[in-house]
């Protein structure tokens, strides 16, 4: 067998025991990694990484399943299922799906809209500013003034497009 094998072979085993393997299987693998220490290594280190998924990763939540199954039903996020004779019919909930509190707010937006405009704006005062504009020419101002143009472009579509509803209702469009 060569290494190839060899690893491909561990790989696909990651979560059996070694009596599930046949036991020629098992026998060529531990004399390949008994005289190839590149994979010798390189299965102690998945060993390694596989019981610390197994054990120490995440270990597991007491009633998790039950808390978030709870929260499910209380918010009417469940498919209600009703028989009939013929086929199943499923109703769809009627309440919409609570937003992410703080998610896409406009006044987080306006707020880190100001704040990129203010640090955009400013920036042509600082002393190390001018000190790369004495060194590149005033060559130098076009291209800053153009990436400053696009970031505010880019920002202010984002800010349309994710609030249009509240703006068409806001000013009557």
């Amino acid at each position: 067998m060569n290494c190839e094998n060899v690893m491909e072979k561990i790989y696909e085993n990651y979560g059996e025991e070694p009596q599930d393997i046949s036991l020629l299987t098992q026998i060529r693998i531990w004399l390949h990694l008994f005289f190839c220490p590149d994979c010798a290594r390189e299965n102690e280190r998945f060993m390694a990484c596989r019981n610390i998924l197994n054990n120490d990763f995440l270990p597991p939540a007491q009633g998790l399943e039950d808390s978030v199954m709870a929260m499910i039903t209380t918010q009417g996020g469940l498919v209600e299922e009703t028989a009939s004779e013929e086929t199943p019919q499923t109703a769809l909930p009627t309440a919409p799906a609570p937003l992410l509190p703080g998610f896409l707010s406009t006044r987080g937006w306006v707020i880190a809209g100001l704040i990129m405009f203010v640090s955009l704006a400013t920036a042509f005062f600082g002393l190390e500013f001018n000190k790369i504009a004495l060194a590149a020419g005033m060559s130098f101002l076009l291209p800053v003034g153009i990436i400053i143009g696009i970031f505010l472009t880019v920002y202010g579509a984002l800010f349309i497009g994710s609030h249009l509803k509240e703006l068409t209702e806001r000013f009557g469009l």
